[in-house]
């Protein structure tokens, strides 16, 4: 088991890693190389012998491998990323990048997105090595740049550029998963991730005809564009169910002790009240528009207009998801992928899902573990180019006032003391025997 050491530690490296701003604001505009050498430092600390690696100077990951007592198993991968959201100081209760231990929580962006994650791996490695402990099968530890845009100078980079790192590796766990969620009737569920819905950033452009403000102008650029953006986003997406999906679904209705009637899904959601949060947004594909860019002076009808749209795809949904958006744009209005990556499903009765879920539940026996898929993206999107199945397991034991979800790149981001020692504590069992 984790020694004392680990919890006081795994605090403080929260906190040190909050410290470090960086902020990931796309387009290339961050650095992650001060919080990797922080990482890396760490893991010397531990004994082991961490690769420092970029493709831009910065932009720094690092990767570490733990020989594990058997060698005929498979490697794990243990991955977490450095860069953050931009905050803006003047929204928050506290500097986001103080890092501040107040009243047992731990305050700043990454708090749960995801230097806790980061902050547990260290704080286990280490206790590890103070142990003399080794896990089963070789664990790959990588902390890397750049997930909060396209990873290209992170996962992306590690993937094509050094697979050899992750030789032997057929599992990854990462962000997001096995936190206590609180349906409001006493209770405790802990989803863990077995799926990711497909991520289509799209860049939508109208063109027309330029000219004087004053005069009529049936090809406006930035009509066609605001017709396209409104039927987007208006339009509702078809209910679809997913393997990971079903899973989910069918484990929180055993959980209530009601049918799951997969004919009558608006009202099975509704029976799950609260908890029907778990899933609602991995129902459908989805298309958000988000940016608009047009113009440049107010009396002048711009010859093209663009928007972006934030598109995400459920696994086998790509076709429907083209088809849908040729036709929601129209004949006026071209589109593309500005950003890409594919749709992930995981077995939720392997191995591997078990050993989590037993971890959980030794560690919080009134929890209720359930499988579920993430409506956004991780890492784990790049390293399944590398036969790498990827599962969302960053342990929390969460107070039932705190809102984990909406923390991810919200204000006051924050994550208690107590929800860090016990991620520390199932991590460390889990990986110790998986």
């Amino acid at each position: 088991m984790a020694d004392e050491q680990a919890l006081d530690e795994v605090v403080e490296f929260a906190s040190g890693l909050i410290r470090i701003d960086t902020t990931n604001r796309g387009g290339g505009d961050c650095r992650e190389r001060p919080a990797a050498e922080y990482a890396a430092e760490r893991l010397a600390g531990a004994g082991l012998e961490p690769l420092l690696l970029e493709r831009t100077p910065g932009r720094t990951n690092v990767v570490a491998r733990i020989e594990g007592t058997d060698p005929s198993a498979h490697g794990l991968l243990v991955h977490g990323h450095l860069d953050v959201v931009p905050a803006d100081a003047a929204d928050w209760s506290v500097h986001p990048f103080s890092g501040e231990i107040r009243d047992g929580v731990v305050w700043g962006r990454g708090a749960v997105d995801m230097k806790d994650m980061d902050a547990m791996i260290l704080a286990v490695v280490r206790s590890w090595a103070r142990q003399g402990v080794r896990p089963r099968r070789d664990l790959v530890i990588a902390f890397t740049a750049d997930e909060e845009a396209s990873a290209e100078d992170g996962s992306g980079f590690l993937a094509d550029r050094h697979p050899e790192l992750f030789e032997g590796c057929t599992e990854g766990i990462s962000e997001a998963g096995a936190f206590t969620f609180h349906d409001g009737a006493g209770r405790q569920i802990y989803p863990i991730g077995a799926g990711e819905r497909g991520t289509g950033w799209l860049k939508l452009t109208a063109r027309g005809r330029a000219g004087h403000g004053s005069r009529v102008n049936k090809e406006n650029a930035v009509t066609r564009l605001a017709a396209a953006v409104t039927r987007i986003g208006e339009y509702e997406w078809p209910l679809r169910l997913t393997p990971t999906v079903r899973a989910a679904l069918t484990g929180l209705a055993t959980l209530y002790g009601i049918e799951a009637d997969f004919r009558e899904l608006d009202r099975l959601l509704e029976k799950l009240g609260p908890a029907a949060q778990l899933v609602e947004a991995t129902l459908r594909n989805s298309a958000n528009p988000t940016m608009l860019e047009a113009g440049y002076k107010v009396n002048v009808i711009p010859g093209e207009a663009v928007a972006f749209v934030d598109g995400r795809c459920l696994a086998g949904g790509e076709e429907e998801f083209r088809a849908t958006l040729d036709r929601l744009t129209g004949p006026d209005v071209d589109w593309e992928f500005a950003h890409r990556e594919v749709a992930l499903q995981a077995p939720v009765d392997s191995p591997v899902f078990a050993g989590m879920r037993a971890a959980v539940e030794e560690f919080a026996p009134e929890g209720h573990v359930v499988p579920y898929c993430m409506s956004g993206g991780t890492d784990a999107k790049q390293f399944s180019r590398l036969g790498i199945t990827g599962y969302a397991f960053t342990p929390l034991k969460l107070p039932e006032d705190l809102d984990y979800q909406a923390l991810f790149h919200g204000v006051d981001e924050r994550v208690p003391v107590e929800a860090l020692h016990f991620g520390v504590r199932v991590l460390d069992r889990f990986l110790r025997t998986a």
